[in-house]
This record gives structure tokens, sequence and C-alpha cells, in this order.
């Protein structure tokens, strides 16, 4: 589909999924490299609702023992960021004495993955890495490292593959950007 309509808005074809799948092969390698014959078994931290798809697709491709454990924070409304991050549920599992891997769909502005390292802090994590699907690289400006990014993206508003407009959208395996 080049087109698609969510809500009021009509979005068009951005990233197809031949390339998605390929950075998240990209991606896969270099964590297989890092992780795989380690001596403890690492938490995968799945952010939901909009890193599901992503982390799935990462996970099929991952060649080493992992657990994974879930949490949601919400910091959108409509097609902007509210600025402020809201825990709407807590880590589904103990992280405690733990490597752990954040999988995000998409880091922007980047008060979400600062939060989040905040919270993995607290509960004790041994480390933390984070791996995000896109980064937008024109407005993230904290200073938390990235350590896998799938692709970088300019600042435009997208759906699919997991991201959505007021909830509707996540389903498609493309990405679409906002047509205006």
């Amino acid at each position: 589909m080049d087109k698609i309509n969510l809500h009021d808005k009509t979005f068009r074809t951005f990233i197809p999924n031949e390339k998605i799948e390929e950075a998240i092969d990209r991606v896969a390698c270099r964590l297989n490299a890092d992780y795989k014959g380690g001596e403890d078994i690492p938490v995968i931290i799945c952010t939901l609702n909009g890193a599901i798809m992503f982390t799935a697709e990462l996970m099929k491709r991952l060649e080493f023992d992992c657990e994974l454990v879930s949490m949601k924070l919400s910091s959108y409304s409509g097609t902007r960021s509210t600025g402020k991050v809201r825990q709407v549920m807590g880590l589904t599992g103990d992280i405690s004495g733990r490597r752990v891997i954040i999988v995000e769909d998409i880091v922007d502005t980047g008060n979400t993955i600062v939060d989040l390292m905040n919270i993995v802090k607290e509960k004790g994590a041994k480390d933390c890495r984070i791996c995000t699907m896109l980064l937008k690289p024109e407005v993230y400006s904290k200073d938390v490292k990235l350590d896998y990014v799938a692709m970088e993206i300019p600042n435009r508003f997208i759906v699919g593959f997991g991201l959505d407009y007021n909830e509707l959208g996540r389903n498609y395996k493309d990405i679409y950007v906002l047509d205006e």
C-alpha cells in the first residue's frame, strides 16, 4: 500500500519492510557478537506497545539465551510528544544484578530513554545497553549512549511496524510518514 488513512490523517510509505528487516539483521549481528558465549543470560526489556514488533523480529535472530520482560511508558498524545514520560506498567520481571538490553521502537527527544535508564538503575541492573529500531538524531540531545541503532531518520511523524497514531497503525509491516 502506498498510502494509508488513520483517524484524520493520511500517511505514505516511508521505509519498506525489506529495509527494516535488513537493519534488524545488522543490529542482531552486533548483539550476537557482544552477547553470544556470555556466562550469564541477559534480560531484554521490551518497551510496550511500540517495540513489540521490533523486539519479536530481533529475538528471532539472536543466537544467545535471553529472558524477556516488558514495561510500558507513555509520552505521546496524537502526533506530538508531551515532554512528560509516565509509567503505565512497571517491569514484569526482576533485573537486579543482571545485564539488560532495553529495546525501543524509536528515540527522538530521549526523555523516555533517560527515564528508562533511571528505572533500570533503581532496579539494580548490573549493566544496561540500549537498542533502538529508529533514531531521530536531529532532536536527540541527551547524554545517554545508544549502543545499537538500526536506522536514523529525519524528525518526521511515522507509523507502522509497531508505531502508532492514537493506537492505530502498529500492525503495518512497512513504516509510513505523515503525508503533508
